[in-house]
């Protein structure tokens, strides 16, 4: 009869032996060229890229149900969102005479204030990499947007909260955060027609400016005509310059300037403020339109009023409890 537990050779224990060594450094192996050990599972696939327009997920505005309430209107939280090129104490803000990094402050209890600005700068309380978001803030009132109609420099958004629940985000997408500044420069400068190729080009890396701020376009500009030629044959007596930024004869007729910037003019008037129709064809405000593409939910303020037939970045929320503002790189 068998023992229960039989005794085996010398010579079949050094086999198994050998064998499982064998296969521990098989494993390792494996685990060596990939990094991962060989019983690990596989990560899940990453998923779909973010579309142009997209907002931020909610991750993308930190925990919110940390900001402190405020004592005068709303709280504003400012966030670092660089990409890692710039620490918390790089990122600067100012508003109200004050200038802090977020390292030192990152909430600013607001006050009610009329057509006020808040700057914001990476690298240096002074630097040139700056922009800004403006605001009207009553005593139980937001009213505010982010702006492209002078300039592009910072990727900006804001999500402003009210305390019945109301939540508007604006600004850049989430693509557009999630890239770098150098692409999103590439992919502006490779968006244009030739007549904006100056805008990429006379003030970067810092800036592209608006086309009615640049030599190009201005009177004796080599395109000074690019906007006029198209005005006058809809009946506008107004440069290019003045299409551009809405002034001269243009400053009191925003639905004129928009209809010129969007190359909807020529259309009946009950059709200018049809979306699917703007910047269909030439002459057209392209700068305005690249932000357009890529601002959460298609909203931007690429010209001065650029808010007609409510397309701009302009939010407008009462009793605000929070706004969190993003500055990106």
């Amino acid at each position: 009869m068998s023992p229960a537990h039989p005794t085996w050779p010398r010579r079949h224990r050094g086999l198994l032996t050998a064998a499982v060594a064998l296969l521990l450094l098989a494993c390792l192996a494996v685990a060596d060229r990939t990094g991962t050990p060989a019983h690990a599972a596989v990560p899940p696939a990453p998923g779909p890229a973010p579309a142009a327009g997209d907002p931020p997920p909610a991750s993308f505005w930190g925990d919110t149900g940390a900001i402190p309430p405020a004592q005068n209107v709303l709280t504003v939280q400012i966030l670092n969102r660089t990409n890692g090129q710039y620490p918390d104490d790089q990122v600067f803000w100012s508003f109200g005479g004050q200038t802090r990094s977020i390292a030192q402050q990152r909430y600013v209890d607001m006050p009610a204030n009329s057509a006020g600005r808040m700057y914001f700068h990476l690298g240096s309380p002074d630097s040139r990499y700056s922009d800004f978001i403006e605001f009207t803030v009553g005593p139980d009132a937001f009213h505010g947007n982010t702006t492209r109609v002078d300039a592009f420099a910072l990727k900006l958004a804001m999500r402003v909260h009210g305390h019945d629940g109301t939540d508007r985000q604006v600004g850049e997408d989430y693509a557009t955060f999630q890239e770098s500044r150098e692409a999103t420069w590439q992919k502006f400068a490779a968006a244009m027609p030739p007549e904006f190729a100056s805008l990429s080009q006379v003030q970067a890396p810092y800036r592209i400016p608006s086309p009615g701020n640049v030599p190009d376009f201005q009177p004796g500009g080599k395109h000074a005509a690019y906007m006029s030629d198209y005005a006058r044959s809809v009946g506008r007596n107004v440069s290019t310059q003045e299409v551009f930024g809405c002034s001269g004869p243009l400053a009191g007729d925003a639905p004129g300037c928009a209809a010129l910037n969007r190359h909807v003019a020529e259309l009946p008037q009950n059709q200018w403020g049809d979306p699917s129709r703007f910047y269909r064809q030439g002459p057209a405000n392209y700068y305005a339109q690249f932000w357009h593409q890529h601002a959460i939910g298609s909203l931007a303020y690429g010209f001065p009023y650029d808010d007609v037939a409510e397309q701009s970045s302009f939010v407008s929320v009462r009793n605000p409890q929070w706004m969190v503002v993003a500055v990106g790189w």
